[in-house]
């Protein structure tokens, strides 16, 4: 067992305590969290811990976390690229259409099932269904992640995620033009009207900050480097089309169109969304040395970006 130990920033301040711990447990599912306080893993100072329970700035709340018992879910043979890997996590380069864990819909053919079959030490921190899994990208989605081999390095990571001192970076093509060094400041939520996507208008909603660093201007649409400071669901595609450029190629979120002009017509090939987490930096969990990853533009829209006029010219803007 090991005890974790948060001080509520104000930001959380009247927020159900279960709500609370699903923010920044983020490796947790709601349901775990509440079987966490039902059975006393929670604790507050002179208040007793129930999920329904207002939690207020300051507020300094300790959550046991037992370890979990093996995963009884099956290792399947699917292709994996480990870049780099040792006693405490590896890194790999997910592919794009490939579910993170689990779920409803998915109960087989995700990241998940795949680390089972090319990692046999995998933290159990998450449950049953997470082993390993420290943070998410999106099913489409490709580039760098990292997963914990064990509990000790699973915790680790996910403070330095939680205190944001990991850095992330994405490769977007987004419609429209968009400057370099735009910074986008605004929180997200679960959408009301539509429970698959989030909105940067939702009721009940997180802090969240975006920023675009490089910028490359083609006809019609621009290449980005962005970088997030925080990490919610769908963050980068939600703030892009809130400021009024999607991703291209993300049917969600309002970056799928039917009428492209001619020289970018190549951008109706793509499948998914044209975003890939590029870059990934944080410290090693057991020596605090610095490790920086990166990954290529995939093959798909690698192939995409080549039939585009002007992409490898030398111009861009960057902040």
């Amino acid at each position: 067992m090991e005890s974790i130990e948060f001080i509520v920033p104000a930001e959380y301040d009247g927020q159900r305590l279960d709500r609370f711990l699903v923010l920044v447990l983020e490796q947790h599912s709601r349901s775990q969290i509440q079987k966490l306080i039902a059975l006393g893993h929670v604790t507050l100072p002179r208040k007793e811990a129930r999920a329904n329970l207002a939690v207020h700035e300051g507020d300094r709340v300790t959550v046991v976390v037992q370890d979990a018992a093996p995963s009884r879910l099956e290792g399947e043979a699917l292709p994996l690229e480990i870049i780099y890997q040792d006693a405490d996590l590896a890194v790999l380069n997910k592919p794009a259409g490939m579910v993170v864990h689990p779920g409803a819909g998915h109960a087989s053919g995700t990241l998940v099932n795949a680390l089972l079959h090319h990692l046999t030490d995998l933290s159990g921190i998450g449950g049953e269904m997470r082993p390993g899994i420290v943070h998410r990208l999106d099913r489409g989605t490709s580039g760098v992640m990292v997963v914990a081999k064990n509990d000790a390095a699973h915790q680790e990571l996910a403070r330095q995620f939680h205190d944001r001192e990991i850095e992330k970076e994405y490769v977007a093509l987004v419609w429209g033009v968009v400057q370099a060094g735009r910074r986008i400041d605004a929180a997200i939520g679960r959408d009301p009207a539509n429970r698959q996507k989030m909105s940067a208008r939702a009721k009940h909603a997180r802090h969240a900050v975006t920023r675009i660093t490089r910028a490359k201007h083609l006809a019609g649409v621009t290449l980005c480097q962005v970088a997030i400071h925080t990490g919610r669901t769908h963050q980068i595609r939600v703030h892009l089309s809130a400021i009024g450029h999607p991703i291209v190629g993300d049917t969600l979120y309002g970056g799928a169109h039917r009428r492209v002009a001619g020289d970018i017509r190549a951008v109706q090939r793509l499948e998914r969304p044209f975003l890939h987490a590029e870059r990934l930096v944080f410290h090693h969990p057991r020596d605090r040395r610095r490790l920086e990853f990166t990954t290529p533009l995939p093959a798909d829209l690698m192939s995409v970006l080549e039939d585009i006029p002007g992409w490898k010219d030398e111009e861009s803007d960057n902040g």
